[in-house]
């Protein structure tokens, strides 16, 4: 019996799936290792970040990123486990959505201090301006995570003042004084 040249042999699958394995097992224990308040931590706040990408029902790789970046630079997470966690949060902005955002970012509010909510809003604007532009889905639900967050509106302009020549409200603008 040929093996097909598009197959790999069984063998091959089995390893590599046993490899996968354990390299998710892995993962697995280095989140369950953690304090429980710091798995939280990044667990809402991956989920925050999912649910900003995730604004105009289209997670892009661009976006996803975006989000691995932030939870390796703010959370401290190594690249692997950032991938991983960001798939899982990915996954569930996509199937849970609106029925966890609020209760998620609240869990998110109590957890963290002042300036770790405002670091997870400027992820939200980064991964949201991603692709060039923030479109207008998008901006309504980086003004709701901000409100579920309690960060006030001089914060909350300061962020979106970073972010102004990527609102497409802003782009369209530009577009149509430059048609004149």
């Amino acid at each position: 019996t040929a093996q097909s040249a598009t197959s790999p042999a069984p063998t091959t699958v089995a390893a590599n799936a046993a490899g996968d394995t354990a390299t998710v097992r892995r993962i697995v224990a280095r989140l369950d290792a953690m304090p429980p308040e710091q798995a939280r931590l990044i667990a809402s706040a991956a989920y925050t970040l999912a649910r900003a990408a995730n604004a105009d029902l289209d997670i892009g790789d661009d976006e996803t990123a975006v989000i691995e970046r932030e939870l390796q630079a703010h959370d401290g997470l190594d690249e692997a486990t950032a991938v991983l966690v960001t798939e899982m949060a990915k996954l569930q902005a996509r199937t849970v959505g609106a029925t966890e955002d609020f209760v998620v970012t609240r869990e998110l509010r109590a957890i963290t201090n002042p300036e770790q909510r405002l670091d997870v809003l400027r992820g939200c604007f980064a991964i949201a301006a991603a692709n060039g532009s923030i479109s207008a889905e998008e901006t309504g639900v980086l003004n709701q995570i901000a409100r579920e967050l309690d960060i006030e509106d001089a914060p909350l302009n300061a962020i979106r003042s970073d972010y102004h020549e990527q609102l497409s409200s802003v782009q369209e603008i530009r577009r149509l004084a430059g048609g004149r």
